[in-house]
Formats: structure tokens, C-alpha cells, sequence
């Protein structure tokens, strides 16, 4: 394994092949993908550093249950912090890194089978269409339909954040991003088109931050996901939801869902109704509004609006009422 401290030679040494090394908890199952570089030794990327203006700093190498354990942070963002307190299990969370739930590989089971040959890991289709997917996407945006894996991606679009990079980001996601000049976090990941790639990010360019703005007055949060197990399982279905109430009237909403697509997702119809003053069951139905399952998973769709109905009924305060 390389360790070395300098951004440009951290990158460097992944444009000669292999990957980088954050936390470490996918090492075994990433071992086959070559030399790994280990981004630990880099300085000033841990923590968290506020603005005067309330936004704040997370540094990519910031553990989970750092972002989870954080009292100010759950009181600015607690969209983020529920999420990140909700996600794998307290001995990941220890060790497991904001940069690298963000940009983890996917779980599907043809791509992490040595035996598969799919596009992700050279091939040329896609066996999980063909195959045994039940876990599959269900917005259809490409060749691939594996799932994001990155929980605490869908709470930082939720929060409207940004991301910083070192050495710049490919003309193919923004061509006016350059190196260090915070962009939406949903611009690490596309549209989900690109069958080959889980991000957007080029060999040897190294996320540094999240940044969050300062929160929304008032604004209250809710995460859930909808797992096969009481725990430790990836989620099948997973939304979070920021909203702000006048009384019982909803006058800022932002939701996202996981586990659905190739990319984490913003739910824009939902945003819309609940804008409109539709009711919360109503509005959490229109999350299926994009969705083309196949026969095998087709099941997502009411689990997809059931989660978002259960992340809106906690973050009103409705939850239990119906």
C-alpha cells in the first residue's frame, strides 16, 4: 500500500493504477482493483470547520460517527447526523469516512462476482437485467442498474451541499468546476447514464470537503431507511426530508431517496405537492412517478413511497396518526 501526504502525488500514484484507501472498509472486497493509496496521512482533511455565516466544513476523511455524534451539527443539519447515525453499524461508523460513503463502489452482486463480466468491471452489458436483481434500480437512467450505495449522499442533496475537489473535475461533469471551487453534490455522480462509473470523479482527483450552508430557520428533518434486517444491511429503499411548517402549512421541503436509482436522487414531485399543500400520503405517492421496474423488483415501488411517507410523517410530527 502507498501512503504519502501530497495532493498531487496522491494523484499521481492512482493515475498509475489502483485505487485510494479512505477508511478501509471495502479493502477486501476492493482487493482485486490493484494497489491502493492511502489517503489518511493527508492533513486538514478531518473535522469540521464553521463560517461565520453558519455554514459549515466537513472534511472528507471525517469519520461517520463523527458527523453522527456531533451536537451542533445536529442542531444546524439534523438531516445529515440522523443519516449518518442510521447507516451500516458502530464499528463501520467509527472507522468509515464522509469521502468514502460518497464515493464507494456499488453492491451488486454481478459486479462484485468474480465469475461476471458486467460494465462496470470491463464487459459490455449489464447480467443484472437478465439475472437474479431483486434489489435492482428502478429509476431506469442507463445501461446499469445497480443501485448507488451512499446514504449520506442523499441527506447532502437534501441539504443542498457542495463538494471540493483537488485537480479539478472532468469536462464532463461541469466545465466551469475547477479545482477547490465547491459544486453540488449531485455533480460527483451525474445522471446516471454512464454504465462504467459509480462517480464522476477522474483517477487521481481527491475529494476534500462537504460544504453545507446554513440551515433553513425552523427547519426540521427526518431519515429512514427500509432494510431486510433490524440492522447492519444495506438499505433497500432509504429518503430523507427536510421541511419547514407554518402552522400546518409545509413552506420549504427538500427530499431524496436512495437504493432507487444509479445515482442518489432529489424527489421533485414530492417537493412540488408538499409545496402545494397536498396531503403527506398523496405526496409520497408521486416518488414512484419516474420509476420503470422490472418484474423482479417491482416491489420498490411501494416500499419507495412508503419510506418517503414515513420520513414526512416524522419530520411533521404526524408519524403514528394515520
Amino acid at each position: 500500500m502507498t501512503v504519502l501526504t501530497d495532493l498531487d502525488d496522491l494523484g499521481d500514484a492512482v493515475r498509475r493504477g489502483g485505487e485510494f484507501r479512505a477508511g478501509g472498509t471495502d479493502l477486501m472486497g476492493r482487493r482485486a482493483a490493484g494497489p491502493h493509496v492511502d489517503l489518511r496521512g493527508l492533513p486538514g482533511l478531518t473535522g469540521l470547520a464553521w463560517q461565520p455565516d453558519g455554514a459549515v466544513r466537513i472534511g472528507a476523511l471525517t469519520t461517520v460517527a463523527r458527523v453522527a455524534a456531533d451536537a451542533r451539527l445536529g442542531a444546524a443539519h439534523p438531516c445529515l447526523t440522523l443519516t449518518a447515525a442510521g447507516l451500516a453499524t458502530p464499528q463501520i461508523r467509527e472507522v468509515a469516512t464522509v469521502g468514502g460513503n460518497l464515493l464507494q463502489r456499488n453492491r451488486c452482486a454481478y459486479f462484485r462476482g468474480p465469475s461476471f463480466s458486467c460494465h462496470q468491471n470491463g464487459g459490455g452489458h449489464c447480467p443484472a437485467r437478465a439475472g437474479l436483481a431483486p434489489n435492482a434500480a428502478i429509476v431506469d437512467t442507463g445501461p446499469c442498474i445497480a443501485p448507488h450505495p451512499s446514504s449520506l449522499a442523499v441527506a447532502l442533496l437534501a441539504c443542498d451541499a457542495l463538494a471540493e475537489v483537488h485537480g479539478g473535475v472532468r469536462d464532463d461533469v461541469r466545465d466551469d468546476v475547477r479545482s477547490g471551487v465547491p459544486f453540488p453534490v449531485g455533480d460527483l455522480y451525474g445522471d446516471g447514464s454512464d454504465p462504467t462509473r459509480d462517480h464522476l470523479l477522474g483517477p487521481g482527483e481527491i475529494l476534500l470537503s462537504v460544504v453545507l450552508p446554513p440551515s433553513v430557520p425552523g427547519e426540521r428533518a427526518a431519515y429512514h431507511r427500509a432494510i431486510g434486517r433490524s440492522e447492519a444491511e444495506w438499505p433497500l429503499v432509504e429518503a430523507a426530508a427536510r421541511l419547514v411548517m407554518d402552522g400546518g402549512r409545509i413552506t420549504f421541503a427538500r427530499v431524496a431517496a436512495g437504493g432507487v436509482a444509479r445515482v442518489p436522487v432529489r424527489l421533485p414531485e414530492v417537493e412540488e405537492a408538499l409545496l402545494a399543500g397536498e396531503p403527506l400520503d398523496r405526496a409520497a405517492g408521486l416518488a414512484t412517478a419516474r420509476c420503470t421496474p422490472a418484474a423482479r423488483n417491482r416491489y420498490k415501488l411501494a416500499l419507495l413511497s412508503g419510506t418517503v411517507l414515513e420520513v414526512l410523517e416524522r419530520a411533521t410530527g404526524t408519524a403514528g396518526h394515520r
